[in-house]
């Protein structure tokens, strides 16, 4: 199919930034440019904002049902279009078209969980101390319009979880969308959009990102926050929300570790970790990185994840078969090169890959590195590529260590038989989610979301839903 030209989506219409401004937007298999986005001014930025209080005002007094039942019609709209929306992905951001589809099709179950939670967003009785004519309630009320950042890596999940949330919750949204990859992220707004939601509820800008988030965060008619991104970007739009106490929710970088016990299934642990690990070519803030391989069978272990990789079939998403895809762009070409090159010359033993694959596009065999020293790059600083570096254990205390050492905390991984083991690696590991003897699987009912470095908050469960409230006290007494 064609790729489409992207406006903005502006009090429920798609128009042209002011002055016709746009970006190129280029298919990262092949480096040609495929379409161009719009370019959003201050002038559109103050008119997407008008339209979001707007929109906030008519949805907060909607009720769950009404709600719910425009959300679960725009899920039903997302999976008549899956395969559609499925080939925007692969062309603007390279996935296999398997992994495009069924990011779409993941976007329609996430909507419709959280349309059902529309009906539990509970207030509480509170008995009263002064007596049975004092009436003490909780109401939950939603906190007001939201600005929402996203990534490029997952075009639509990293939106819809905001997306779904929020309006769940009662808010309107301002997404600010990834320039590199913006048909998908329409494709979802246009779902909405033609389930019936009302003009301003949900608006859609692209642009130069440090301006936007410097112009939105402050502005009075935003009141909350959420952004998935690095951690130096995150804790910069969470200093200034802080400075205008707006509430926030981050989802930020990680740098996953995967503890491979002694008594491992190693067949197991190299289909799982190897699946997650390459899986969107590894531009994954969840993908397992540092292997952590009891000593005894890291030898074997690199040799089965090597195999693994090697085995891969790389190419064009669109491609018939194809298992990987490029990478997002010429920058992450770059990056791999030099972690390689630093690990290697630190003493690592490059086992396979380690190279770009022909000269157009943006592809870079998966890459395991074993023997990888604590002081290498891809031991400390993340990624966001098709590489494994694989590391030895003497005990299991020691494998917990290391796996903390660093300051992210989004997701581990861990592989053993034991359920001693088990238990201690879910009480020690320092991860917001931790996945034993599987590869991830995150679910809209479950939260989504990291300690330390890696961010605060969920996008998911009903603690996602909670970031998006005031709870609010009120006490009647009867005269």
């Amino acid at each position: 199919m064609t790729y489409p030209n992207t406006q903005l989506f502006i009090d429920g219409q798609w128009q042209d930034a002011e002055g016709g401004r746009t970006l190129a937007v280029f298919n990262p298999a092949t480096g040609q440019e495929i379409g161009r986005v719009a370019h959003a001014s201050k002038a559109d930025l103050d008119r997407a904002l008008a339209a979001a209080q707007k929109g906030f005002e008519t949805w907060r007094d909607m009720t769950a049902a009404e709600r719910s039942k425009l959300m679960r019609r725009a899920a039903g709209l997302m999976r008549e279009r899956a395969e559609a929306i499925g080939r925007l992905i692969t062309q603007e951001q390279g996935k296999p078209l398997a992994e495009g589809k069924g990011e779409a099709l993941a976007a329609a179950d996430i909507i419709e969980w959280f349309a059902e939670e529309s009906f539990r967003i509970y207030g509480r009785i509170v008995p009263a101390r002064g007596g049975l004519h004092v009436r003490q309630m909780v109401l939950k009320d939603p906190v007001g319009p939201v600005a929402a950042f996203t990534p490029w890596n997952f075009p639509i999940n990293q939106v819809v979880r905001k997306v779904a949330a929020a309006l769940c919750a009662g808010c309107s949204m301002l997404v600010k969308a990834p320039e590199e990859t913006p048909a998908g992220p329409a494709a979802l707004i246009q779902a909405f959009h033609d389930a019936g939601l009302p003009g301003g509820v949900l608006g859609l800008v692209y642009g130069n990102p440090a301006e936007i988030s410097s112009y939105l965060i402050p502005h009075p008619v935003i009141r909350k926050i959420t952004f998935t991104g690095s951690t130096p970007v995150g804790k910069q739009l969470a200093a200034l929300a802080g400075q205008h106490m707006k509430r926030v929710t981050m989802e930020l970088g990680g740098h996953a570790p995967v503890i491979v016990c002694e008594d491992a299934d190693i067949a197991l642990a190299v289909k799982a970790a190897g699946a997650a690990k390459f899986r969107n070519a590894g531009q994954v803030c969840i993908s397992p990185t540092r292997f952590l391989v009891h000593e005894s069978i890291a030898r074997d272990f690199a040799s089965a994840l090597a195999q693994h990789a090697t085995g891969l079939k790389v190419g064009d998403g669109l491609a018939e078969g194809t298992q990987m895809g490029p990478l997002a762009n010429p920058r992450r070409l770059t990056a791999m090169a030099e972690f390689t090159k630093d690990a290697v010359e630190r003493g690592a033993t490059l086992v396979s890959g380690g190279s770009r694959i022909g000269d157009a596009g943006n592809f870079w065999q998966p890459t395991v590195l074993a023997d990888v020293p604590l002081d290498a790059r891809v031991f400390n600083d993340e990624p966001f590529g098709p590489m494994a570096a694989i590391r030895p254990f003497n005990t299991l205390d020691d494998a917990i260590k290391e796996a903390n050492r660093l300051d992210f905390g989004l997701a581990g991984y861990a592989f053993t038989r034991s359920l001693k083991n088990a238990d201690l690696l879910a009480r020690k590991v320092e991860v917001g989610m931790l996945w034993i003897n599987q590869p991830a699987t995150p679910s809209a009912e479950l939260p989504f979301g990291g300690i330390k470095d890696s961010g605060y908050g969920s996008e998911g469960g009903p603690e996602a839903v909670d970031a998006y409230l005031n709870a609010r006290a009120v006490s009647i007494t009867n005269v």
